[in-house]
């Protein structure tokens, strides 16, 4: 860092501030996560200087040997990790790689169905603001009002009524575990592809802690960080009939060379996720969040659906008199990182909610536990019962960075 501070010491601030943030503070956002000192390396690697539009033994440049390798690492690792027969790690993004399922096998008109953003579903899945709303008749599935959980009497009799070419099953903010079985049955009774988005889960899933997708699904899409504890990034799943089309589409239908120092990024984050050590952080990942979600229920907090079967909990802020925006920049001003979330059937605008999102994916990677979940509980508690006396939050603030200052970003115990 000593050649940044010299040539922009601007930008050699803005990191060493947000370094300091994230060992000071909570990071407690449920797409979030602090990746291994061996992933930090090959990002920040020498193989961002290499081109490599194509793929591995077919690129449009010379001198892509040893990028190839890498590429060819990440690609046999996701395969095993998730028991699959064709994968393709390019992909920038989650976004990017439904983005290409989308393009590969749908024409514009065409009709999706997909979880409504209101009831925890993801933007790409046809909501109106983005290209996957714009360019498909997007019909969007709930939570029922009582269980907030997927209705699939209701999406099955949905799936009827508008034929759709493709299914999206998957969330940012569904706390339960998904039925991918009965999706990929809705899916065949009614002449749909089946895309399964497991950006949230996809640790969960290659841990063994959450059922799979892959076996029942056409198009399996995830992103490589959130609960795989990756670089920021994407990656698809497919059966391998589709896999000429989808490499089609993903370059070079919507990207140009692929990142190759990201890609060897994924490959170290790929290798980890198949050790023994990841296993047991996704078994504490759960066990965070169980007890994280006990506390507050003990507390006398509404959770949504009741409670939580993965990495993240959404909480019902309507019963205490406070919003999802308002608790926000309350955590925020105490030194913990959350995010206003909708909850189903909100009546608050999205840019003000009535929830927030809670994941323990972060924490629990700086060697958290269920005893500092609870603690984390009660000060989140302290914080909402008074969310306008800064003395109080500039009290929990502090608190807040005693607490952090014992747990490093990456806890050794995970480290392969």
């Amino acid at each position: 860092m000593a050649d940044l501070s010299h040539t922009d010491p601007e930008i050699y601030g803005v990191i060493e501030r947000e370094c300091q943030r994230q060992l000071a503070q909570l990071e407690l956002i449920a797409s979030e996560n602090f990746v291994s000192p061996a992933v930090r390396a090959a990002q920040g690697s020498i193989l961002t200087h290499k081109y490599a539009e194509g793929y591995p033994g077919r690129r449009y440049y010379g001198g892509c040997e040893n990028v190839d390798t890498a590429e060819e690492l990440a690609i046999q690792r996701t395969k095993l990790l998730f028991d699959a027969e064709h994968a393709n790690v390019q992909p920038h993004s989650g976004t990017q790689a439904n983005m290409a399922v989308y393009f590969g096998f749908l024409k514009p008109g065409d009709t999706i169905m997909g979880m409504d953003l209101a009831h925890g579903g993801h933007l790409s899945h046809g909501a109106p603001v983005t290209f996957s709303g714009k360019l498909y008749k997007a019909v969007t599935y709930g939570v029922d009002r009582n269980t907030e959980q997927v209705d699939f009497d209701v999406l099955a009799q949905l799936a009827r009524n508008n034929r759709p070419k493709l299914i999206v099953a998957g969330a940012s903010a569904y706390p339960r575990i998904l039925d991918f079985n009965r999706f990929a049955e809705i899916a065949r009774e009614v002449g749909a592809y089946l895309m399964v988005d497991m950006a949230h889960i996809a640790g969960l899933v290659a841990a063994g802690l959450h059922p799979t997708p892959v076996p029942v699904s056409d198009f399996v899409t995830s992103t490589t960080h959130k609960t795989l504890r990756g670089p920021r990034g994407g990656l698809i799943i497919a059966r391998p009939e589709y896999a000429r089309t989808l490499d089609s589409q993903v370059f070079p239908g919507i990207q140009g060379g692929p990142l190759m120092h990201v890609i060897a990024a994924k490959a170290v984050a790929l290798k980890e996720a198949l050790s023994h050590s990841f296993r047991r952080y996704q078994k504490q990942v759960l066990a965070n969040t169980c007890a994280l979600a006990q506390e507050f229920l003990k507390l006398g907090y509404r959770l949504v659906a009741g409670g939580t079967d993965t990495h993240l909990i959404l909480m019902d802020l309507t019963p205490i008199g406070l919003t999802g925006k308002l608790a926000e920049e309350a955590l925020g001003l105490a030194g913990i990182t959350v995010n206003k979330n909708a909850i189903p059937f909100d009546l608050q605008p999205k840019t003000i909610t009535s929830g927030i999102r809670l994941g323990t994916p972060a924490v629990t990677t700086r060697g958290m536990k269920e005893p500092e979940m609870r603690h984390i509980a009660n000060l989140i508690h302290q914080a909402l019962a008074a969310p306008d006396d800064p003395d109080n939050l500039a009290k929990l603030q502090a608190e807040v960075h005693e607490f952090c200052r014992h747990f490093p970003l990456f806890a050794k115990e995970w480290e392969v």
